[in-house]
């Protein structure tokens, strides 16, 4: 940004602190403490971690589970009926009694043991879900970055407006003090005619009162001076003790021709523009993830198993495959994907009314410059009149062929031009703020 060259636009003297900030500088503490602009800050690298989260869905979900167990009793507890062997014994005249074959045999396994498993399942065909789960997440962190040149933008306009009323209400100071030193020679003129006897003591009382109206015109400006100083303080974060701003004057107002340009191009330009963007994207994108949640998916892994419950270690490998179908999804499906196409044609609507919005926003900015800038040019001309017009009415009453009415009036005219000059050129340079950032782009620093 170039920084900007400021020069004066009325010929009476300006008060610059000693120390004090830049217009640059209050819009770069504005940028670094407003809490707006760092809660955009964090939203943008939320999006950057939500982004590297959904670039793990790329990788092979890994789990690992295990048990250890002691029962009170055996997990298996039962008799195994032996009857059929004594009668085999008895069928060859054997006495199985005799023998000592039993008529059941007890079965007691698994008391305690232990069990661990972990497997890998790799993702083959997902729907496309976890390549737009990644898309997805990518707008979502141009779109938190969007958002910060957003919410800069807005910093950047709040601080030049405190900015500049401060400059235009210290001009309208500078011009009281300019009044006021040419009513108090007036004063010593008509007090001497007083004391001669040349003109009565009510011109005299006539000058007091409008040094007075100065002076409460004066204390009003001061004041403003005051409350403006402390919402830029809060504004840039500053310390509100020994605060001031240190500037010369209002810029240079130029033509607007040099600033214009198409409508079309200033639109391309706008944050709101590619926001606009990202947003039918984002929904094309979940129209597609709808898609994928109705298509069957396939994915492939591997499991090492380990036991011990029969007091011996058994281990094993496995792979295996797995093919998910959502069918009972398909019920309700078709509505989803309705809906989510009917969210993409709601998109495309906005951005539609919103650009024809910035188109009207960029045309009525424009105007507005050229106005500002013809008032800068009609209160200078006023300027000169009154000038001149002053300098002929105190020429005249010192040579006594004019009242001091029509002296009064001739200065109360420079001072109201001053000041229309003054507005003119504030408002200018918030006129030229509106309309660049209307069309994408900053004022010049």
């Amino acid at each position: 940004m170039k920084r900007l060259k400021y020069i004066l636009l009325v010929c009476f003297p300006v008060t610059v602190a000693a120390q004090g900030y830049t217009l640059e500088q209050c819009i770069d503490m504005a940028l670094g403490n407003n809490y707006d602009l760092k809660n955009s800050r964090l939203d943008y690298d939320m999006a950057i971690q939500t982004k590297k989260e959904a670039f793990t869905k790329y990788f092979p979900s890994v789990s690992a589970g295990g048990v250890a167990f002691d029962a009170t009793q055996y997990l298996v507890d039962d008799a195994l009926d032996m009857s059929a062997f004594g009668q085999i014994f008895a069928g060859l005249g054997i006495d199985p009694v005799a023998a000592g074959v039993p008529t059941s045999f007890p079965i007691q396994m698994v008391k305690d043991g232990v069990v661990g498993v972990v497997a890998a399942t790799q993702p083959i065909f997902a729907g496309g879900q976890i390549i737009l789960g990644n898309q997805l997440a990518r707008v979502g962190r141009d779109v938190s970055e969007l958002k910060i040149a957003l919410s800069e933008s807005e910093v950047r306009t709040k601080t030049e407006e405190y900015f500049w009323q401060i400059v235009s209400l210290r001009e309208k100071l500078n011009t009281l003090d300019a009044v006021d030193a040419q009513l108090a020679e007036l004063y010593k003129t008509v007090k001497a005619a007083v004391n001669a006897g040349v003109t009565t003591r009510n011109d005299l009382l006539r000058v007091e009162l409008q040094r007075q109206n100065i002076e409460s015109s004066r204390a009003k400006v001061e004041n403003g001076i005051k409350v403006y100083k402390l919402l830029l303080c809060n504004q840039t974060g500053a310390n509100r003790e020994g605060f001031d701003i240190s500037v010369s004057g209002f810029p240079d107002v130029k033509e607007p021709s040099e600033y214009f340009i198409l409508t079309a191009e200033g639109m391309e330009r706008r944050t709101e523009n590619q926001l606009l963007d990202k947003s039918i994207e984002a929904a094309s994108l979940q129209r597609k993830m709808a898609v994928g949640k109705n298509i069957p998916s396939v994915a492939a892994g591997a499991a090492y198993l380990y036991h011990n419950v029969l007091d011996r270690d058994v281990d094993l490998g496995m792979v295996f495959a797995t093919v998910s179908i959502p069918i009972s999804s398909w019920w309700g499906g078709s509505h989803a994907l309705q809906r989510e196409k009917y969210n993409v044609l709601k998109a495309e609507n906005d951005r539609q009314n919103m650009r024809d919005m910035m188109a009207v926003e960029i045309e009525s900015r424009w105007n507005e410059l050229q106005e500002s800038y013809l008032q800068v040019n009609i209160a200078q001309k006023s300027i000169e009149s009154a000038t001149e017009n002053l300098r002929i009415s105190n020429d005249y009453y010192k040579a006594g062929t004019v009242s001091l009415t029509d002296l009064l009036d001739a200065q109360t005219m420079l001072q109201q031009g001053r000041d229309q000059n003054t507005n003119a050129c504030a408002t200018f340079c918030l006129k030229l703020s509106a309309y660049l950032r209307a069309t994408g782009r900053d004022i010049p620093r």
